[in-house]
């Protein structure tokens, strides 16, 4: 599988990390705008799969097809930029700095937003042969999710908030994993196998993924979910971004870059 020892991935993460905080305004938006459109095409058709099945399962196990087309492509997930670009500011590379960084994030959040809403947006007319009839059983089942993990969450106030935080930092420790993958093998085979595995763990757990959700809830209100834009952001969305950030950073990115480029000095023997 043509397989990269860590202290090679890892200088890729470091490298990837500071070509994307340099990347021009016009393709940070592109590649993230794609990135968006097709995870979220991949996780209405892992609804699909799970409804048409009645396994949520199969849905997992199928959904890490779209993320492994994107990244295949080239194109950015916030979740991804969050772990790699501050590689790069803490590798001291020249002319990185923390504005550069939050910059990359917040155009990387624009084009994923568009581009899942855009999906959300398709996939509603596909769900209601064009808002002509009520949302078929997948159209259904994405409203009645988007309710459940924002009124759900509300419902246990703080209590409902950690437990979305700690979902958002587990969810990105593994789609981190993902993002890694990508790099850890030089061919197609070995880089979609390593992405596919925690991907799936991810979905099949039910954590919280900040751009998966950027389709799922607006989605959800179109077909009809009973939440407003305010428990979205404020019940999913936020806390979601937050946990991602965390959970990939401190769980795969910073531990990645600390044993494996900044390691620490050998133990004296004797």
């Amino acid at each position: 599988m043509s397989y990269l020892v860590p202290s090679e991935f890892v200088t890729k993460m470091v490298d990837a990390g500071e070509s994307k905080i340099f990347m021009s305004t016009r393709d940070t938006l592109i590649r993230a705008y794609m990135a968006g459109a097709i995870l979220a095409l991949a996780a209405a058709f892992a609804i699909t799969v799970a409804v048409q099945t009645g396994s949520p399962l199969i849905g997992a196990i199928l959904f890490p097809v779209g993320f492994s087309m994107l990244y295949l492509m080239g194109f950015d997930l916030l979740t991804g930029v969050f772990v790699l670009t501050p590689l790069a500011l803490f590798d001291k590379r020249p002319g990185v700095t923390i504005g550069g960084v939050l910059r990359n994030w917040g155009l990387v959040f624009i084009g994923n937003f568009a581009g899942a809403f855009t999906t959300a947006v398709m996939m509603a007319i596909v769900f209601t042969y064009g808002f002509s009839v009520e949302p078929n059983a997948v159209g259904q089942k994405i409203a009645s999710i988007g309710e459940a993990r924002t009124l759900g969450y509300a419902e246990y106030g703080a209590a409902g908030m950690l437990t979305l935080f700690v979902r958002g930092m587990l969810c990105n420790w593994m789609v981190s994993m993902g993002v890694v993958g990508a790099m850890i093998s030089t061919s197609v085979s070995g880089k979609v196998i390593a992405m596919w595995m925690p991907i799936m763990l991810f979905f099949a757990m039910v954590f919280e993924h900040s751009v998966v959700n950027m389709f799922l809830f607006p989605s959800a209100m179109i077909m009809g979910g009973n939440f407003s834009v305010m428990d979205y952001l404020i019940w999913n969305e936020i806390p979601t971004v937050l946990g991602n950030l965390v959970g990939g950073l401190a769980f795969t990115g910073l531990t990645l870059y600390s044993t494996h480029i900044r390691t620490a000095p050998k133990r004296s023997i004797g």
